[in-house]
């Protein structure tokens, strides 16, 4: 093979240009720079790999091997040691980073673009950044990072980082490329894996030849569903996810696995599980949830009608209620599937250990990862260790298993470490989706604009599996009349099994699609009563005892009237303009316990190691932890580490539902006041060994729809309003986005959360679309999502409104979600403001705000 030299970061080196190999190949697997990412490869969508290359900025992903023959490269290793220390700084500085995973790449670019222009304005630094993708920030403040880096870019000294017990937890690693995630991490004797993924959403198998794959060099072991030792289905609520589709059985969309094969190197497992031979007997797809519905529709599952559960809440008589009404209004709104595009492809590495393994995972939840991968193994608990390692973003779409239980399977069938990561294409058919909704609303108030009823029906397909499909429903449910005061209340959803691309958990979980629903009619009823948006909302927002959709009776923790009066300025105050509310639960809730735990444990005299079982994804999590067990003990925050694993009695369940905040931050406070207590007695050096516990567990709530006269549904609410204001020319300009977060823990971080919250917002409003036909997906190209670039996002204003929950001493809220409820219908009274159309389908691609922000190949007519 041919073999080629350049300089790398100012050596000479030399390597192997195999045929096919990409210089992103080269770079990490030969030459070991995991600093440029593999975020799509080959895509050349995310810019996470974006190296130097004889002075220009290249997405090394599309860029071939050979090409580097006599190259000079540069990565953030071969920066000058005063632009990495200026760089890492910015970032964490103001918060331009959140999980970390896209940030080299983008700090990469920034270096580029300084040593041209330091002075560089905000619009060339947007401009810069065009094919880069970030789904945390909002971009907004990677701007200002870059912004602030240039100022300092040529100063000879540079002063240390501010507070570290308000810094985000490790960003200069994170920003550097120095802190590994998955697909980083290596083992001595690493073996790694693929997976082989259906070709038809609905399909028998009828045989299963694994010769030719177990012909190709290097393959090790190839597993179907004949191998599996133990169950053959797993699943967070219901145990309906295959494992492997065996023989005999059908497919149930095309994110089902029918086999994996373990090899000595990546390339040598992809290529053998292409040579894996399926013989399918093809099967027409069910994918319209309608007629999934009707009698004698074909069943997804042989074992579960397709009608999972109906979520029904009933209160007070709707049908007098909206007879006696002054206005009545009957609409249908539809939303769309829309794809998490976390910018980590999923991955995991799983090593022997005595008689069981070690996991590292990325995943959202490690408890639940381990009870899964044990089930799969036949296996008791102890036995299956899992480490979670920095998550490259979530949203949600990382709370199902996606490759772990494979990924171990692997390494207990080779009794040698494997790794096993997806390319974006197999990540994109076989995560959960967030869920497209029809919504059927008949809404009736006074004459005067008062709420009197709301009759809903909601239909939410969740595609193959499960997932968390039905509680996605529950939410949307129980959630239908947004913050507002609505006296009879009838409403039902439907969760329904089709072939189509699975759907599950996705910030919001439910909520803002039912809030594009409910808030729109708000708008239409307001102008029958002759009302602005803020009028018609001031007069029906909750307050404290009254009664929420699902019954429960608001507490002191109401904070939605000082959001609304705090956006009442900017809406009245501008030509074209939408409002809209929201308010998004903190905790599951509904009948389930939300528990946080925390362990403080002294590892040494300089060393405090913090431990939870909830994920830190980009949300701050960590940040905000070290910063109250600081505060709390007095121990130097540089002496503490904050780290997620089963290894200790940390069980909190999934890290979802914007309660990790609320749950880790009571529970570290309580494990602070027996560690205070030992340091009033020994110093931190005597204490080497001694751990001290903390615990916070709400177990008082009950599912919506019961018996209960004022039922406690859920622990605490978000509360939101924002406001869109449009040029004149139709397009978004800035979004005021006022939140009320009980206390701001981290300000930068809590900032950050609603400004990419908002941007995803917008995204899922006018340009983000995952289209199936047939039951498969039309593009896995991340480009063809209609993701928002940096230099159309419009300026966020973020006012944070305190009004503590009474639940904790902190009175924190959860502000993961929330950021993305209101703004859809924020986006569409905005349109409506300008051009008189109301819209009652997701995305408005055809509108003038869309339309400047998407290709013209994903442009549709306007939707009224």
């Amino acid at each position: 093979m041919p073999s080629i030299r350049f300089t790398l970061d100012g050596e000479s080196v030399e390597a192997v240009a195999e045929p096919g190999l990409t210089a992103l190949d080269l770079l990490r697997d030969q030459l070991g720079i995991t600093s440029v990412k593999d975020g799509c490869s080959p895509q050349a969508a995310c810019g996470c790999c974006t190296a130097i290359v004889n002075g220009k900025a290249v997405m090394t992903c599309v860029k071939k091997s050979e090409l580097l023959d006599g190259a000079e490269v540069v990565t953030l290793a071969g920066l000058e040691e005063q632009k990495r220390k200026t760089l890492a700084r910015a970032f964490t500085e103001v918060g331009g980073l959140q999980c970390g995973f896209c940030t080299p790449g983008i700090a990469m670019r920034a270096s580029h673009l300084l040593d041209k222009e330091p002075a560089a304005s905000r619009s060339a630094i947007r401009g810069a950044l065009g094919s880069h993708l970030c789904r945390c920030t909002g971009y907004q403040r990677i701007v200002d990072a870059i912004e602030i880096a240039g100022k300092r870019w040529a100063e000879p000294e540079e002063p240390a980082l501010f507070d570290l017990a308000i810094q985000r937890y490790a960003g200069p690693e994170l920003t550097l490329g120095e802190r590994d995630f998955v697909n980083d991490m290596d083992a001595e004797g690493l073996l790694h894996g693929a997976l082989r993924l259906t070709d038809h959403p609905r399909a028998r198998i009828l045989s299963i030849d694994d010769s030719a794959a177990l012909a190709v060099p290097g393959v090790v072991a190839v597993l179907t569903a004949k191998d599996l030792p133990a169950v053959t289905r797993i699943g967070h609520i219901r145990a309906d996810w295959n494992i492997y589709v065996g023989i005999g059985e059908v497919t149930q969309c095309i994110g089902s696995a029918l086999g994996s094969v373990v090899a000595e190197t990546r390339a040598a497992a992809r290529a053998g599980a292409a040579a894996l031979v399926f013989e399918y007997e093809v099967l027409e797809p069910v994918t319209d949830p309608e007629e999934a519905l009707r009698p004698g529709a074909a069943q997804v599952h042989p074992d579960f009608p397709n009608l999972v559960e109906v979520c029904r809440m009933d209160r007070a008589d709707v049908d007098a209620a909206l007879a006696s009404s002054a206005h009545v209004l009957t609409e249908e709104f539809r939303s769309q599937r829309v794809e998490h595009a976390f910018v980590e492809p999923e991955a995991c590495l799983v090593l022997p250990k005595g008689d069981g393994i070690q996991v590292f995972t990325q995943g959202q939840g490690v408890h639940e990862d381990q009870r899964q991968i044990a089930e799969a193994l036949g296996w008791g608990r102890e036995r299956v260790e899992v480490t979670l390692v920095p998550s490259g973003g979530g949203f949600g779409g990382k709370e199902d298993l996606s490759v772990q239980h494979h990924a171990s399977l692997m390494a207990v069938r080779t009794g040698r470490p494997v790794k096993l990561a997806l390319s974006r294409d197999e990540s994109m058919r076989l995560h959960p989706k967030r869920h497209p909704l029809v919504m059927n609303y008949t809404v009736g108030c006074d004459a005067e604009g008062r709420l009197t009823a709301v009759r809903a029906r909601i239909v939410g397909d969740t595609g193959g599996y499960l997932s968390v499909g039905t509680k996605v429903l529950e939410r949307a449910a129980g959630h239908s009349c947004g913050p507002y005061r609505v006296p009879a209340v009838q409403v039902e959803a439907l969760t329904v099994y089709t072939n189509n691309p699975t759907c599950g958990a996705f910030r919001g979980f439910g909520v803002n699609q039912t809030a594009f629903a409910m808030e729109g009619m708000l708008d239409r009823l307001a102008e029958l009563v002759g009302l602005d948006g803020y009028a018609i909302r001031e007069r029906n927002i909750l307050e404290e005892g009254e009664a929420f959709a699902t019954g429960q009776l608001m507490d002191s923790g109401i904070g939605i009237r000082p959001c609304l009066e705090a956006v009442k300025d900017a809406y009245r105050g501008a030509k074209h303009a939408g409002i809209a509310c929201g308010i998004k639960n903190t905790g599951i809730g509904n009948g389930m316990a939300d528990t946080g735990r925390v362990l403080l444990r002294v590892e040494g005299p300089e060393r405090l190691g913090v431990y939870t079982g909830f994920t830190e994804m980009g949300q701050g999590l960590f940040t905000v932890l070290r910063g109250v067990v600081a505060e709390k003990t007095g121990v130097p925050a540089e002496f503490i580490t904050v780290e997620t694993s089963t290894q200790f009695a940390v069980v909190c369940g999934m890290t979802t539902a914007s309660r990790a905040t609320m749950l880790t931050v009571e529970a570290a406070r309580r494990a602070c006041l027996g560690m205070s207590s030992a340091l009033e007695e020994a110093e931190l050096s005597e204490l080497v060994g001694q751990e001290f516990p903390g615990e916070f567990i709400c177990d008082f709530t009950v599912a919506p729809g019961g018996d209960e006269p004022n039922p406690v549904t859920h622990v605490a609410f978000g509360y939101a309003a924002q406001v869109v204001i449009l040029d004149d020319e139709g397009i978004v300009r800035k979004v005021v986005a006022a939140h009320d977060v009980g206390r701001v823990m981290n300000r930068v971080a809590c900032e950050g959360q609603i400004e990419g919250g908002v941007h995803m917002g917008l995204g899922f409003a006018l340009t983000e679309d995952l289209p199936s036909e047939g039951g498969h997906l039309v593009s896995t190209r991340l480009a063809d999502l209609g993701i928002i670039k940096a230099r159309n996002t419009p300026d966020i204003e973020v006012i944070l409104v305190e009004v503590p929950d009474p639940h904790t001493e902190y009175g924190v809220k959860g502000v993961g979600e929330i950021g993305l409820v209101p703004t859809a219908p924020a986006v569409a009274a905005a349109l409506h403001s300008f051009d008189g159309i109301r819209r009652t389908k997701l995305p408005m691609r055809g509108s003038a705000a869309a339309r400047v922000m998407l290709p013209r190949r994903l442009r549709e007519p306007d939707h009224a």
